[in-house]
């Protein structure tokens, strides 16, 4: 098997069906399975993917566990040589998934790659990151990312100073749309289940690299990703005072800088 595309879903079954379309013209010329791995599962998804959908292999979970863990249940599954993990709210370009796998192929050192995710009115989005410093969880979640050090720092994670058409080495990519290698995982591991939301993608680009495996950024695949945000509603006080994956975020970075402390 060629390649292997493990699905995270919670509950946006419409969002789903979009992707599991584009998926099948996407996916035409390269033989692939497709896992979706379905978090609190409903009735009416698995009657979906039972009628619309035969060949996909549905795993559904009763309760919300967490995306890391959901995400290694579907590695333990997959077949394939190379394994594409998505989020259910993307959209792949019909060339996107033989571009990815020709790329990994033809890059042995490289473990990860991305691809350049878009809004749908067609602007890029932020999908490629420098690490995080403590300060920058700060500088994101208060005015203090509005002074001169904090749009400093701000940029500096966001990598505002690189071109978003040019493949590039980068410190970390969005778990939205993640292809790696069968060979790399076995050397650098499942996703840490510590993290039940925000961070594991960040903390598994950090162990690529630390066992030799490059994580690249590579724009020549586009897929087109509804980014709702859940993270950041209101905005300011609001956010750390009343909504709960705002907590879960900060949660995760404490993890995280936990982790890593000492670590440059």
């Amino acid at each position: 098997m060629k390649l292997s595309i493990i699905i995270t879903h919670h509950r946006t079954p419409e969002l789903l069906r979009l992707c599991l379309n584009s998926l099948k013209e996407a996916s035409q010329d390269i033989p692939c399975e497709i896992l979706v791995l379905d978090s609190e599962a409903q009735d009416k998804t698995e009657e979906m993917i039972k009628n619309d959908f035969p060949d996909i292999e549905f795993l559904p979970f009763e309760k919300n566990t967490g995306y890391a863990k959901i995400v290694n249940v579907g590695l333990r599954q997959a077949q394939g040589e190379y394994l594409l993990v998505l989020n259910a709210d993307i959209l792949a370009e019909k060339d996107s998934l033989r571009k990815m796998t020709e790329y990994m192929e033809a890059n042995p050192k490289v473990g990860l790659i991305g691809p350049q995710l878009l809004n749908f009115n067609g602007t890029a989005q932020d999908s490629y990151f420098r690490f995080y410093k403590p300060l920058t969880i700060v500088y994101r979640r208060t005015f203090l990312g509005k002074t001169a050090r904090g749009k400093k720092e701000l940029n500096r994670f966001a990598m505002a100073d690189f071109d978003r058409q040019s493949v590039r080495e980068v410190d970390w990519l969005l778990g939205a749309a993640m292809m790696l290698k069968k060979a790399a995982l076995k050397e650098v591991g499942p996703m840490d289940e510590r993290f039940f939301l925000y961070l594991e993608d960040t903390d598994w680009c950090r162990r690529f690299w630390a066992k030799g495996w490059s994580v690249v950024y590579f724009p020549q695949a586009r897929m087109h990703h509804y980014h709702g945000r859940v993270s950041k509603k209101a905005g300011g006080l609001a956010d750390l005072l009343f909504n709960k994956y705002t907590w879960i975020h900060i949660s995760s970075a404490i993890k995280y800088f936990w982790k890593y402390k000492g670590a440059r």
